[in-house]
Protein backbone atom coordinates (compact mmCIF):
# COMPACT_ATOMS: atom_id res chain seq x y z
CA UNK A 1 0.00 0.00 0.00
CA UNK A 2 2.72 2.22 0.96
CA UNK A 3 4.29 2.55 -2.63
CA UNK A 4 0.49 3.24 -4.01
CA UNK A 5 -0.04 6.03 -1.61
CA UNK A 6 3.64 7.44 -2.46
CA UNK A 7 1.70 7.21 -6.55
CA UNK A 8 -0.90 8.85 -5.62
CA UNK A 9 0.61 11.86 -3.64
CA UNK A 10 2.68 12.34 -6.53
CA UNK A 11 -0.02 11.91 -9.49
CA UNK A 12 -2.40 14.75 -6.74
CA UNK A 13 0.42 17.07 -6.85
CA UNK A 14 0.90 17.04 -11.05
CA UNK A 15 -2.99 17.34 -11.14
CA UNK A 16 -2.89 20.56 -8.97
CA UNK A 17 -0.11 21.63 -11.47
CA UNK A 18 -2.19 21.33 -14.33
CA UNK A 19 -5.38 22.59 -12.67
CA UNK A 20 -3.45 25.86 -11.92
CA UNK A 21 -2.19 26.51 -15.13
CA UNK A 22 -5.93 26.14 -16.49
CA UNK A 23 -6.67 28.73 -13.84
CA UNK A 24 -3.72 30.87 -14.68
CA UNK A 25 -4.64 31.09 -18.54
CA UNK A 26 -8.44 31.01 -18.10
CA UNK A 27 -8.57 28.42 -20.12
CA UNK A 28 -11.57 25.74 -20.11
CA UNK A 29 -11.25 22.87 -17.79
CA UNK A 30 -12.10 20.11 -20.17
CA UNK A 31 -10.10 16.50 -20.23
CA UNK A 32 -8.33 17.51 -23.43
CA UNK A 33 -6.85 20.68 -21.54
CA UNK A 34 -6.28 18.52 -18.50
CA UNK A 35 -4.60 16.25 -20.06
CA UNK A 36 -2.50 18.54 -22.25
CA UNK A 37 -1.19 20.60 -18.80
CA UNK A 38 -1.03 17.05 -16.59
CA UNK A 39 1.66 15.63 -19.17
CA UNK A 40 3.66 19.68 -19.20
CA UNK A 41 3.42 19.20 -15.30
CA UNK A 42 4.98 15.46 -15.28
CA UNK A 43 7.93 16.88 -18.50
CA UNK A 44 7.20 13.40 -19.77
CA UNK A 45 7.03 14.73 -23.34
CA UNK A 46 9.88 17.05 -24.07
CA UNK A 47 8.83 18.43 -27.08
CA UNK A 48 5.23 19.52 -25.76
CA UNK A 49 6.81 21.13 -23.16
CA UNK A 50 9.15 23.30 -25.67
CA UNK A 51 6.24 24.02 -27.55
CA UNK A 52 3.87 25.43 -24.83
CA UNK A 53 6.98 27.26 -23.78
CA UNK A 54 7.70 29.00 -27.03
CA UNK A 55 3.83 29.84 -27.74
CA UNK A 56 3.65 31.21 -24.06
CA UNK A 57 7.37 33.06 -24.81
CA UNK A 58 5.95 34.52 -28.08
CA UNK A 59 2.47 35.08 -27.22
CA UNK A 60 1.79 35.15 -23.52
CA UNK A 61 -1.11 32.74 -24.01
CA UNK A 62 -2.69 29.94 -25.71
CA UNK A 63 -6.03 29.74 -27.86
CA UNK A 64 -8.09 27.15 -28.18
CA UNK A 65 -6.45 26.11 -31.64
CA UNK A 66 -2.95 26.55 -29.88
CA UNK A 67 -4.59 23.78 -27.82
CA UNK A 68 -5.58 21.71 -30.36
CA UNK A 69 -2.71 21.75 -32.42
CA UNK A 70 -0.75 20.57 -29.50
CA UNK A 71 -2.88 17.91 -28.68
CA UNK A 72 -3.24 16.39 -32.03
CA UNK A 73 0.18 17.00 -32.40
CA UNK A 74 1.97 15.55 -29.42
CA UNK A 75 -0.94 13.74 -27.36
CA UNK A 76 -3.32 12.02 -29.77
CA UNK A 77 -3.32 8.60 -30.01
CA UNK A 78 -3.89 8.76 -33.63
CA UNK A 79 -0.79 10.13 -34.41
CA UNK A 80 1.38 6.78 -34.81
CA UNK A 81 -1.32 5.11 -36.42
CA UNK A 82 -2.04 8.00 -39.15
CA UNK A 83 1.98 8.06 -40.16
CA UNK A 84 2.07 4.16 -40.30
CA UNK A 85 -1.16 4.02 -42.63
CA UNK A 86 0.79 7.11 -44.62
CA UNK A 87 3.68 4.77 -44.99
CA UNK A 88 1.41 1.50 -46.10
CA UNK A 89 -0.14 3.67 -48.26
CA UNK A 90 3.35 4.31 -50.01
CA UNK A 91 4.04 0.90 -50.04
CA UNK A 92 0.82 -0.16 -51.71
CA UNK A 93 1.27 2.30 -54.52
CA UNK A 94 5.13 1.43 -55.01
CA UNK A 95 3.32 -2.43 -55.85
CA UNK A 96 0.78 -1.26 -58.11
CA UNK A 97 3.27 0.24 -60.16
CA UNK A 98 5.61 -2.16 -60.34
CA UNK A 99 2.63 -5.24 -60.93
CA UNK A 100 1.21 -2.22 -64.04
CA UNK A 101 5.43 -2.27 -65.26
CA UNK A 102 5.31 -5.90 -64.66
CA UNK A 103 2.05 -6.60 -66.90
CA UNK A 104 3.40 -4.25 -69.85
CA UNK A 105 6.40 -6.20 -69.59
CA UNK A 106 5.08 -9.37 -69.70
CA UNK A 107 3.06 -8.39 -72.85
CA UNK A 108 6.15 -6.98 -74.51
CA UNK A 109 7.41 -10.60 -74.11
CA UNK A 110 4.10 -12.02 -75.35
CA UNK A 111 4.59 -10.19 -78.23
CA UNK A 112 8.24 -10.85 -78.70
CA UNK A 113 7.14 -14.48 -78.81
CA UNK A 114 4.90 -14.11 -81.60
CA UNK A 115 7.46 -12.45 -83.31
CA UNK A 116 10.21 -15.18 -83.10
CA UNK A 117 7.59 -17.64 -83.75
CA UNK A 118 6.21 -15.83 -86.93
CA UNK A 119 9.62 -14.94 -88.60
CA UNK A 120 10.80 -18.44 -87.79
CA UNK A 121 8.07 -19.58 -90.10
CA UNK A 122 8.52 -17.00 -92.47
CA UNK A 123 12.24 -17.61 -93.12
CA UNK A 124 11.17 -21.55 -93.76
CA UNK A 125 9.24 -20.10 -97.00
CA UNK A 126 11.80 -17.35 -97.51
CA UNK A 127 12.90 -17.38 -101.64
CA UNK A 128 15.32 -14.87 -101.77
CA UNK A 129 17.52 -12.16 -100.22
CA UNK A 130 15.11 -9.52 -99.60
CA UNK A 131 12.69 -11.58 -97.60
CA UNK A 132 15.23 -12.88 -95.76
CA UNK A 133 16.62 -8.98 -94.92
CA UNK A 134 12.88 -7.85 -93.92
CA UNK A 135 12.51 -10.68 -91.88
CA UNK A 136 15.83 -9.81 -89.70
CA UNK A 137 14.97 -6.04 -89.39
CA UNK A 138 11.61 -6.85 -87.80
CA UNK A 139 13.72 -9.33 -85.49
CA UNK A 140 16.28 -6.55 -84.50
CA UNK A 141 13.01 -4.25 -83.95
CA UNK A 142 11.52 -6.96 -81.77
CA UNK A 143 14.70 -6.87 -79.66
CA UNK A 144 15.72 -3.92 -79.87
CA UNK A 145 11.93 -3.07 -77.86
CA UNK A 146 12.18 -5.93 -75.73
CA UNK A 147 15.75 -4.45 -74.30
CA UNK A 148 14.30 -1.83 -73.56
CA UNK A 149 11.37 -3.04 -71.93
CA UNK A 150 13.49 -5.03 -69.85
CA UNK A 151 16.25 -2.13 -69.05
CA UNK A 152 12.81 0.04 -68.02
CA UNK A 153 12.05 -3.01 -65.48
CA UNK A 154 15.64 -3.25 -64.33
CA UNK A 155 15.93 0.42 -63.34
CA UNK A 156 12.08 0.53 -61.81
CA UNK A 157 13.04 -2.46 -59.78
CA UNK A 158 15.86 -0.98 -58.55
CA UNK A 159 14.19 2.09 -58.04
CA UNK A 160 11.35 0.16 -56.03
CA UNK A 161 14.14 -1.41 -53.90
CA UNK A 162 15.50 1.69 -52.66
CA UNK A 163 12.03 3.31 -52.11
CA UNK A 164 10.84 0.19 -49.83
CA UNK A 165 14.14 0.51 -48.36
CA UNK A 166 13.20 3.71 -47.11
CA UNK A 167 9.96 2.79 -46.10
CA UNK A 168 11.15 0.34 -43.87
CA UNK A 169 13.61 2.55 -42.76
CA UNK A 170 10.79 5.12 -41.45
CA UNK A 171 8.40 2.05 -39.66
CA UNK A 172 11.39 1.22 -37.43
CA UNK A 173 11.78 4.38 -36.62
CA UNK A 174 8.35 5.30 -35.97
CA UNK A 175 8.38 2.11 -34.13
CA UNK A 176 11.61 3.04 -32.07
CA UNK A 177 10.18 6.31 -31.13
CA UNK A 178 6.91 4.89 -30.11
CA UNK A 179 8.84 2.81 -27.53
CA UNK A 180 11.51 6.32 -26.93
CA UNK A 181 11.04 8.71 -24.32
CA UNK A 182 11.58 11.95 -25.95
CA UNK A 183 13.39 14.07 -22.92
CA UNK A 184 15.54 11.25 -21.99
CA UNK A 185 16.23 9.38 -25.17
CA UNK A 186 15.83 6.04 -22.83
CA UNK A 187 13.26 3.75 -23.44
CA UNK A 188 9.78 4.49 -22.02
CA UNK A 189 7.49 3.02 -19.84
CA UNK A 190 5.58 0.95 -22.60
CA UNK A 191 9.55 -0.52 -23.58
CA UNK A 192 10.05 -1.29 -20.00
CA UNK A 193 6.92 -3.36 -19.73
CA UNK A 194 8.01 -4.98 -22.91
CA UNK A 195 11.61 -5.86 -21.70
CA UNK A 196 10.76 -7.01 -18.10
CA UNK A 197 8.24 -9.36 -18.97
CA UNK A 198 10.69 -10.57 -21.72
CA UNK A 199 13.60 -10.77 -19.30
CA UNK A 200 11.69 -12.96 -16.80
CA UNK A 201 10.63 -15.38 -18.90
CA UNK A 202 14.26 -15.92 -20.16
CA UNK A 203 15.34 -15.83 -16.47
CA UNK A 204 12.81 -18.16 -15.41
CA UNK A 205 13.42 -20.01 -18.57
CA UNK A 206 17.50 -20.56 -18.05
CA UNK A 207 17.59 -20.00 -14.32
CA UNK A 208 19.69 -17.42 -14.71
CA UNK A 209 19.61 -14.35 -12.30
CA UNK A 210 17.89 -11.35 -13.02
CA UNK A 211 17.33 -8.19 -10.76
CA UNK A 212 15.65 -4.85 -11.24
CA UNK A 213 16.62 -1.10 -9.98
CA UNK A 214 13.76 1.18 -9.24
CA UNK A 215 15.33 4.73 -9.01
CA UNK A 216 13.26 8.25 -8.06
CA UNK A 217 14.29 12.19 -7.84
CA UNK A 218 14.83 13.01 -4.26
CA UNK A 219 12.22 16.50 -3.97
CA UNK A 220 11.86 16.70 -7.63
CA UNK A 221 8.26 18.94 -7.40
CA UNK A 222 10.52 20.90 -5.08
CA UNK A 223 12.30 21.95 -8.57
CA UNK A 224 9.62 22.05 -10.73
CA UNK A 225 8.34 24.67 -8.12
CA UNK A 226 11.26 26.60 -7.01
CA UNK A 227 13.13 26.48 -10.67
CA UNK A 228 10.49 26.05 -13.24
CA UNK A 229 9.88 23.07 -15.61
CA UNK A 230 12.69 23.66 -17.51
CA UNK A 231 14.65 23.33 -14.61
CA UNK A 232 12.89 20.10 -14.09
CA UNK A 233 13.68 19.00 -17.98
CA UNK A 234 17.33 19.76 -17.01
CA UNK A 235 17.21 17.57 -13.89
CA UNK A 236 15.95 14.20 -16.20
CA UNK A 237 18.27 14.48 -18.91
CA UNK A 238 20.84 14.37 -16.04
CA UNK A 239 19.58 11.46 -14.60
CA UNK A 240 18.77 10.02 -18.08
CA UNK A 241 22.82 10.71 -18.97
CA UNK A 242 23.74 8.86 -15.85
CA UNK A 243 22.30 5.96 -16.57
CA UNK A 244 23.51 5.44 -20.24
CA UNK A 245 26.94 6.22 -19.15
CA UNK A 246 26.70 4.03 -15.96
CA UNK A 247 24.76 0.96 -17.58
CA UNK A 248 26.35 -1.70 -19.61
CA UNK A 249 26.25 -4.54 -21.71
CA UNK A 250 22.48 -6.37 -21.89
CA UNK A 251 21.24 -4.01 -19.10
CA UNK A 252 18.55 -1.93 -19.75
CA UNK A 253 16.96 1.77 -18.67
CA UNK A 254 13.86 3.47 -18.57
CA UNK A 255 11.84 5.82 -17.92
CA UNK A 256 9.55 4.27 -15.98
CA UNK A 257 7.36 7.64 -15.62
CA UNK A 258 7.45 11.31 -14.34
CA UNK A 259 10.52 11.62 -11.99
CA UNK A 260 10.67 7.67 -11.89
CA UNK A 261 13.24 5.10 -13.64
CA UNK A 262 13.79 1.89 -13.73
CA UNK A 263 16.76 -0.42 -14.77
CA UNK A 264 16.20 -3.86 -15.72
CA UNK A 265 19.28 -6.00 -14.60
CA UNK A 266 19.82 -9.53 -16.93
CA UNK A 267 22.21 -11.88 -15.41
CA UNK A 268 22.93 -10.08 -12.08
CA UNK A 269 22.65 -11.27 -8.51
CA UNK A 270 21.05 -8.61 -6.22
CA UNK A 271 24.86 -7.99 -4.73
CA UNK A 272 26.17 -6.64 -8.02
CA UNK A 273 22.64 -4.84 -8.73
CA UNK A 274 23.06 -3.07 -5.35
CA UNK A 275 26.96 -2.19 -6.71
CA UNK A 276 25.01 -0.75 -10.02
CA UNK A 277 22.70 1.39 -7.91
CA UNK A 278 24.69 2.82 -5.55
CA UNK A 279 27.17 3.81 -8.61
CA UNK A 280 24.12 5.47 -10.56
CA UNK A 281 23.37 7.29 -6.78
CA UNK A 282 27.01 8.23 -6.41
CA UNK A 283 27.84 9.34 -10.11
CA UNK A 284 24.45 11.39 -9.77
CA UNK A 285 25.01 13.24 -6.94
CA UNK A 286 28.95 14.51 -8.02
CA UNK A 287 27.26 16.25 -10.47
CA UNK A 288 26.42 20.38 -9.52
CA UNK A 289 23.37 21.44 -11.17
CA UNK A 290 23.37 24.70 -12.79
CA UNK A 291 20.41 26.86 -14.31
CA UNK A 292 21.40 27.18 -17.88
CA UNK A 293 19.51 30.54 -18.16
CA UNK A 294 21.51 32.49 -15.08
CA UNK A 295 24.44 30.28 -14.47
CA UNK A 296 23.01 29.89 -10.70
CA UNK A 297 24.55 27.08 -9.09
CA UNK A 298 21.16 25.20 -7.96
CA UNK A 299 22.99 21.98 -5.67
CA UNK A 300 23.26 18.37 -6.55
CA UNK A 301 20.82 15.97 -7.64
CA UNK A 302 19.99 13.06 -5.29
CA UNK A 303 18.43 9.81 -6.06
CA UNK A 304 16.93 6.81 -3.99
CA UNK A 305 16.56 3.16 -4.92
CA UNK A 306 15.00 0.35 -4.43
CA UNK A 307 16.75 -3.27 -5.68
CA UNK A 308 14.75 -6.51 -6.11
CA UNK A 309 15.81 -9.87 -7.66
CA UNK A 310 13.66 -12.67 -9.41
CA UNK A 311 12.57 -15.42 -7.09
CA UNK A 312 11.39 -18.84 -8.52
CA UNK A 313 7.70 -18.31 -8.54
CA UNK A 314 8.09 -14.67 -9.56
CA UNK A 315 6.11 -12.71 -12.54
CA UNK A 316 7.12 -9.40 -13.85
CA UNK A 317 4.53 -7.49 -11.40
CA UNK A 318 5.64 -9.04 -8.28
CA UNK A 319 9.60 -8.60 -8.97
CA UNK A 320 8.43 -4.16 -9.56
CA UNK A 321 6.48 -4.86 -6.80
CA UNK A 322 9.11 -5.49 -3.85
CA UNK A 323 11.96 -3.31 -6.21
CA UNK A 324 8.96 -0.49 -5.60
CA UNK A 325 8.12 -1.26 -2.02
CA UNK A 326 12.43 -0.89 -1.53
CA UNK A 327 12.22 2.75 -3.32
CA UNK A 328 9.73 3.50 -0.76
CA UNK A 329 11.48 2.20 2.49
CA UNK A 330 14.74 4.22 1.14
CA UNK A 331 12.24 7.53 0.82
CA UNK A 332 11.09 6.78 4.40
CA UNK A 333 14.51 6.02 5.71
CA UNK A 334 16.17 9.94 4.85
CA UNK A 335 16.26 9.63 0.69
CA UNK A 336 19.68 9.84 -1.23
CA UNK A 337 20.23 5.76 -0.05
CA UNK A 338 19.71 2.19 -2.02
CA UNK A 339 17.77 -0.32 -0.33
CA UNK A 340 17.20 -4.08 -1.02
CA UNK A 341 14.56 -6.33 0.04
CA UNK A 342 17.49 -8.38 2.24
CA UNK A 343 17.80 -5.10 4.30
CA UNK A 344 16.47 -4.24 8.09
CA UNK A 345 14.82 -1.18 6.65
CA UNK A 346 13.03 -2.85 3.74
CA UNK A 347 12.02 -5.69 6.51
CA UNK A 348 10.69 -3.08 8.94
CA UNK A 349 8.18 -1.90 6.47
CA UNK A 350 7.09 -5.45 5.38
CA UNK A 351 6.62 -6.40 9.27
CA UNK A 352 4.67 -3.11 9.85
CA UNK A 353 2.56 -3.71 6.80
CA UNK A 354 1.73 -7.38 8.34
CA UNK A 355 0.97 -5.96 11.33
Amino acid sequence: MAPMQDEHERSMAYAELALNQIKALRQPAMPRNYEIWYVYATGYNAELNKAINEALANRGRLSDSDLEQIHDCYLSPSRTNDRIDRIGARVVSEIDDMMSLLADTLGTTATFGDNLKGASQTLSLATDHEQIKAIVERLVSATREMQEANSALEERLSTSRLEISNLQANLEAIRAESLTDPLTGLGNRKHFDRVVSEAVRSAAVNRRPLSLLMIDIDHFKSFNDNYGHLTGDQVLRLVGMTLKQTIKNNDIPARYGGEEFAVVLPETPLRQALMIADDIRRMVMSKELKKKSTGEILGRVTLSAGVSTLKPDDDADALIERADACLYSAKRNGRNRVICETDPEFRKVETAKVA
